[in-house]
């Protein structure tokens, strides 16, 4: 193909341009055929190079100066005409219309670090006939006196090399999508989530945060990984931090660490306005082939964590420095405790020694066992708050949320804390006129536990002939299918001193002793109370005049039952039992003759088994419907409660399989009920068998069954 005029003046301008020395005075002697002879020859040696080369100017509307065969050929153009025609003679033209932008950006920012590198970009054309197409582009500036500014500009077909990298990267995104959802649904309080390809230093953005959202402009959600925190870091992180930060992320850093854990992270700070946010950065490696090149990169807040771990350090360090309180603390509760338990058991021991000694007096043996009880009552309650506070203090236990009706709770609560009250001839009142909504999702059982504390506190300190109010409200201010109560205690007792209410929920603080005020207890009581409402998310506020009495109020957030309608509580009728049979299941000769009493008070027949494989056997054997129930403890040889359930549950005959199994037992933290939940059973008591406890659940079975 002959080179149009345009083509060869061209040619002649940029040898005229790059002459000098010796070259000055040769171009000066040819002939003006000469040359165009030699312009031609340098189109010839151009025309024959295999990639494309063109020359455009560097203003105005960047025009198209030259280009050789190669670069026609890349756009399906038989002539130079035909080019100009199709481009519009320019290098916008020659670049898709939605690259051009950024394109021309990424050249002049290049050109700017460094005049004497080529810029690299990677663009889309449009050939002729429609078709697009990826080219690669090294390109450099010129200046001279002759030409003005000009890009000489170096172009190849970079489509397939393009595809082969994005069918990598599909791959890559295949390999790891179900991977990577499992992270981020287990990582929903991941502000950002990105997945990092070391090897071709490539990131994808699977959660943006909006600090970081400036390094993915239009929509992005890729990049290069190399250096794309750098604006985040110099605008966002604290300066003390930033280096700590860029050397995290530095390439040969990641690498070195990760092989040698799976995962690391690193705290530091954010600067918003002149507040100070904690936040950390976690590095897992994802990789599967012993290689470290795949890896999560996640950023959360972890102020609230980092506050508070520095207020508990304030604590301890302020604990320490009352070193010398705290010892006496400890003397004190000791002292306390040893009083409170000799009392409820001397108590026991002489009132049994009563007992044998006027044992044909029937007046004077009940009037013992009665005291023994409450006696017994007494010390179980003591053990229990210790047990409570070591449970609290471990960190143990979780707030279950199950349907409730917070009517039969203050019912229960009421019907507990009544015969304390009577005695003492107060007058114990409740009052729900405020409640809209009863039926919840809640923890009833920590729920009852907390306020019978309260409430008992008020019994307790409240003189004989006063008044103790429960009052439960529904506040109006609630999100959707939420309601926020208050659960109030108030009495006419001898109320708190101001200075002591600072430390009324602290554990084993009590405003006087056992022997000062009378009133037996730990001083436990209340800081189990609190841990419980903060457990449950909510807060406790004391109001107290000395004289005058106290007053308590819990305010929590339950979710709502079906939008909350309140449902009638049936009692059910036990009677309907009656005669029928309960297998008792208990290795403790003593257990076992207490609880086959109680049972057969109730009128029921009972059989033993003295572990849980003869109870399997029995129940194999027995006829249908034989027995009523099981009552069943935990710990026991052979085989224990738990598994002895689940024996049950798997016996091929469904009628067999299905008796209502109650688990009876010791341990009465939250994971043995559930394990007793998850092993079959119906429900779980706590030893010592309480009778009413034993007739309301044997109730709610049979009404569950009905």
């Amino acid at each position: 193909m002959p080179n149009d005029r345009k083509q060869i003046e061209f040619m002649i301008s940029m040898l005229n341009a790059a002459r000098g020395g010796d070259g000055q005075m040769a171009m000066e002697q040819l002939t003006e055929a000469q040359r165009v002879q030699l312009a031609e020859t340098v189109l010839q040696i151009t025309n024959m190079m295999p990639g494309g080369f063109f020359v455009y100017r560097a203003s105005g509307g960047e025009e198209l100066l030259y280009a050789n065969k190669a670069l026609l050929r890349l756009f399906n153009c038989e002539t130079m005409a035909e080019l100009r025609e199709h481009t519009g003679n320019s290098f916008r033209g020659i670049v898709h219309p939605e690259d051009v932008d950024a394109v021309e950006k990424s050249i002049w920012e290049q050109i700017a670090k460094s005049q004497y590198d080529l810029d690299y970009v990677e663009y889309r054309i449009i050939q002729k006939g429609g078709e697009i197409r990826w080219v690669e582009d090294y390109g450099h500036f010129v200046h001279s006196e002759i030409l003005g500014d000009v890009f000489c500009v170096f172009v190849g077909d970079a489509t397939e090399k393009y595809q082969r990298r994005m069918e990598q990267l599909e791959s890559i995104s295949r390999e790891r999508l179900r991977h990577l959802e499992v992270i981020e649904g287990l990582s929903m309080d991941y502000t950002s989530i990105f997945y990092v390809d070391l090897d071709n230093n490539h990131l994808q953005a699977y959660r943006i945060g909006p600090r970081i959202q400036g390094q993915f402009p239009n929509g992005r959600q890729s990049c290069a990984f190399e250096g794309f925190a750098e604006e985040y870091i110099a605008s966002w992180v604290h300066p003390e931090d930033r280096e700590a930060i860029s050397r995290a992320l530095d390439v040969a850093a990641l690498r070195e660490k990760l092989s040698r854990e799976k995962y690391f992270h690193v705290n530091y700070r954010i600067m918003i306005g002149e507040r100070v946010e904690y936040l950390r950065m976690q590095v897992v490696s994802v990789s599967e082939d012993g290689r470290t090149s795949q890896l999560i990169i996640g950023m959360r807040s972890v102020d609230d964590e980092i506050r508070k771990g520095m207020r508990q350090r304030e604590t301890l360090e302020d604990a320490l420095k009352r070193a010398g309180t705290a010892a006496t603390m400890k003397e004190t509760f000791l002292a306390n405790m040893s009083h409170d338990m000799r009392t409820p058991l001397n108590a026991i021991m002489g009132f049994a020694a009563l007992g044998r000694k006027h044992i044909d007096d029937t007046e004077k043996l009940d009037g013992y066992l009665a005291q023994i009880e409450a006696s017994g009552g007494q010390l179980l309650q003591l053990i229990n708050d210790v047990l409570d506070l070591s449970r609290v203090e471990s960190g143990g236990g979780n707030v279950m949320e199950v349907p409730c009706n917070l009517l039969k709770i203050v019912e229960d609560i009421q019907f507990s804390a009544l015969p304390r009250a009577m005695e003492k001839r107060q007058q114990l009142t409740t009052d729900v006129s405020e409640l809209r909504h009863s039926a919840v999702c809640c923890d009833g059982t920590r729920l009852v536990n907390m306020m019978l504390r309260l409430v008992f506190n008020a019994v307790n300190f409240t003189p004989p002939g006063g008044k103790i109010t429960i009052t439960v409200k529904e506040l109006e201010v609630a999100p959707q299918g939420f309601g926020k109560y208050q659960f109030i205690v108030a009495d006419t007792g001898k109320g708190i001193e101001a200075d002591f209410l600072t430390q009324l929920f602290e554990p084993f603080e009590r405003e006087r002793n056992t022997t000062q005020s009378g009133v037996p207890g730990t001083g436990l009581g209340l800081t189990i109370a609190k841990s419980i409402v903060d457990m449950m998310g909510g807060t406790i506020q004391v109001e107290s005049t000395v004289g005058e009495g106290s007053c308590f109020t819990v305010t929590v957030m339950f979710r709502l039952q079906n939008g909350g309608e309140t449902k009638e509580v049936r009692t059910v009728d036990i009677t309907a039992l009656e005669g029928r049979t309960v297998l008792v299941v208990e290795d403790n000769q003593l257990n076992l003759e207490i609880a086959s009493a109680l049972l057969e008070d109730m009128g029921f027949r009972t059989d033993a088994a003295e572990n849980g494989l003869v109870a399997v056997e029995k129940v194999k054997a027995s006829a249908l419907e034989e027995y009523a129930l099981i009552l069943m403890d935990i710990q026991m040889p052979v085989m224990d409660g738990y598994q002895a359930a689940q024996a049950i549950r798997a016996l091929p005959d469904p009628v067999k399989a299905s008796i209502p199994i109650i688990a009876v037992s010791a341990n009465t933290f939250e994971e043995n009920m559930r394990k007793s939940m998850e092993s079959g059973m119906n429900a779980h008591l706590p030893k010592p068998i309480d009778l009413e406890d034993l007739t309301q659940t044997i109730g709610a079975i049979l009404e569950s069954s009905l």
